[in-house]
């Protein structure tokens, strides 16, 4: 979370409001790329889980598997916005470093 606000100050070069601007877009690219491999991930894992499930238990394993991955999915939503909230405000400069 430290390098956010490191490149955000080498693109900034000392104005604030730009500095602030960075780090905000920085984190939200990060965390929006974090949400698409880790929900990419649970995705796979749970059609792989579901596959396997059917051929061994038959057609009754794969009644609820949208439920499933709408629970996986706002658990991963919360577990990055909490991520994404914490980055920002360790990052964010409320005055000017001298």
């Amino acid at each position: 979370m430290k390098r956010i606000g490191i490149a955000a100050s080498k693109i900034s070069k000392g104005n604030t409001v730009f500095y602030n601007l960075c780090v905000v877009l920085i984190a939200c690219l990060f965390s929006l790329f974090i949400f698409i491999v880790a929900g990419a991930t649970i995705a796979l894992a749970l059609m792989l889980i579901g596959y396997i499930g059917t051929e061994v238990m038959g057609h009754e394993f794969q009644k609820n598997w949208y439920f499933v991955m709408a629970v996986c999915m706002a658990a991963l939503t919360v577990v990055v916005v909490l991520f994404n909230v914490f980055a920002i405000l360790m990052n964010i400069r409320w005055t000017k470093k001298s």
